[in-house]
């Protein structure tokens, strides 16, 4: 019996039960369907983005793909029990073996795939051939799909692969000649972005020409005057949300619905301009030193910008890091006012608004929160947007969020109780979650997502004075009442914390707190009445 029969006579049985795990779990991770913007990607950058972006399940995917394309392969679960090099390396080679023998190309990507996700960062010349060959390929698959792809997605493909070309096993691939090598390959990583600079120059001009016209009106004298449409004229920086007619201010069945909202309709509202930068960045990373990154990635979006407004942003991280407090001191730090919603007990029919017909009619959150701030640019923090109810029952609150995540129908959100387009462009989305893997692709791609890191033993100085003043407030104590840790009490937090979880170091400070207090009752308790 030749080795190719054998292999093929291998049976189901004969394979490590755990392989069925295995499979299941890529097939229902594929169940929700690639990522839309990663629809028409050839495999092997489709996976290099999904690497780059930290995505779950990402081996699993793959051993799916290839029991269903060789349901009786040993070497796949090998791989799939160990997950290391060497067997990794052993599937992509019989991977290429069949490729041959039967001509298919696919095997041949599928075997890429296998060594991308395998090989190790390089340190010698060991696997210099597989980091290669993938990378060749994964240049070749990036001019092929350059011309017709997006922006954005240019700029992730770039990261990926131009990242892994230049490991130091590959970065011959791009050579031109010794002298061109570093000019082209600046080049290609800097075209896109040099593009998206240039429009955001653009948009800057123009929002500078606008303004300077306003400010001719202004100078010459000209005060608010009444239009043809009953409205006045906007002053910079200011935004009119909501315009009811005066006949639909007056109706009955909205007398109830309008009494506390008055403030924000036929009003322009104040759009909080951008602080200064650097002083937010310094104060936020005194608070939040393990979360660097994150505070950079956030405040980035505000360069250039007039006014705050912060793209819909999603802080992905495990339970207890601080990822709501920190979208919370993020919108304080901007001088915004943060209304934050509970999304595990949220539905689309309450954050979207009720309809004006039923008695317990009421407006969208995000307008309840800008008649609240008396902003037009409020921070609406959705807490763990992951875990909000699937039932449709009254709505799902994802789907009434694709609504207010993209511009061009958050400008004209149709209010069901105010039965008017409200104008929400300016309010900011930040959403937590401890997985994105819940949501439904919609969603996902109109979020920037951003990995929030959990703090270690070493910021254990810089978070206690933000624990100490959130446990006084807590308690309805001013801050100066309590002192800080002395030097065993802080010896007795870093006993018991280690880093990790933020709520944990709470409620050990807390703790500590509690025995100082109950300490300070029992001295009193001794002394002799006065």
């Amino acid at each position: 019996m030749s080795g190719e029969d054998a292999t093929d006579d291998v049976s189901d049985s004969d394979l490590p039960r755990a392989i069925d795990d295995v499979v299941s779990t890529g097939a229902a991770a594929d169940s929700a369907g690639w990522n839309t913007r990663l629809e028409g990607l050839p495999r092997l950058l489709r996976y290099a983005i999904l690497v780059g972006d930290g995505a779950s399940h990402v081996e699993q995917r793959l051993i799916a793909e290839i029991y269903q394309l060789c349901p009786r392969l040993p070497h796949t679960a090998a791989w799939a029990a160990a997950l290391d090099v060497e067997a990794g390396l052993a599937l992509a080679a019989e991977l290429d073996r069949r490729a041959a023998l039967d001509s298919e190309p696919t095997l041949r990507s599928v075997a890429d795939c296998v060594r991308l996700l395998s090989l190790p960062t390089p340190r010698d010349i060991r696997y210099f051939e597989d980091h290669r060959r993938v990378g060749k390929a994964l240049v070749q698959a990036f001019n092929a799909i350059s011309g017709r792809a997006t922006e954005a997605l240019c700029c992730d493909l770039e990261r990926c692969v131009f990242g892994w070309a230049a490991l130091p096993t590959c970065t011959d691939l791009l050579r031109k000649g010794p002298r061109r090598r570093a000019a082209i390959f600046g080049k290609r990583m800097a075209r896109h972005r040099v593009s998206a600079a240039a429009t955001a120059t653009r948009r800057q001009i123009q929002d500078e020409r606008r303004s300077r016209k306003e400010a001719r009106v202004q100078a010459a004298g000209r005060t608010e005057q009444p239009v043809s449409d009953g409205h006045q004229v906007v002053p910079a920086h200011h935004l009119r949300v909501a315009s009811l007619s005066s006949e639909e201010m007056k109706n009955a069945k909205l007398k109830d619905v309008i009494g506390p909202l008055k403030g924000a309709i036929n009003t322009a509202l104040p759009l909080v301009e951008v602080p200064p930068l650097h002083e937010v960045r310094c104060a936020l990373v005194r608070e939040f030193p393990y979360a660097r990154d994150v505070v950079d990635f956030a405040l980035a979006d505000l360069i250039g910008r007039t006014t705050v407004r912060l793209r819909p942003l999603v802080l992905i991280g495990d339970s207890g890091g601080g990822k709501s407090r920190f979208a919370r001191r993020l919108g304080e730090a901007l001088g915004l006012n943060v209304w934050r919603t509970d999304a595990s007990r949220s539905d689309g029919a309450a954050f979207g608004g009720t309809d004006r017909r039923w008695y317990s009619a009421e407006p969208c959150h995000p307008f309840l929160a800008i008649a609240q701030s008396g902003i037009a640019n409020p921070l609406v923090l959705i807490d763990e947007i992951d875990k909000a109810p699937t039932r449709s029952d009254y709505g799902r609150l994802w789907d009434c969020l694709l609504g207010f995540l993209d511009c061009e129908t958050s400008a004209r959100y149709p209010d069901p109780a105010l039965q008017t387009n409200l104008n929400l462009s300016e309010v900011s989305f930040v959403a937590t979650a401890n997985s994105l893997d819940p949501l439904p692709t919609p969603i996902r791609d109109r979020l920037r997502v951003v990995r929030f890191p959990k703090p270690g033993a070493h910021d254990l100085d810089a978070l206690l004075p933000a624990i100490i003043t959130d446990i006084a407030r807590e308690l309805g104590l001013d801050e100066s009442w309590m002192p800080r840790l002395d030097g065993i009490e802080r010896a007795a937090v870093a006993r018991h914390w280690r880093g990790g979880s933020v709520r944990r170091l709470h409620r050990v400070v807390e703790a500590i707190l509690r025995e100082r207090g109950l300490g300070a009752a029992l001295i009193m308790r001794r002394l002799p009445a006065l």
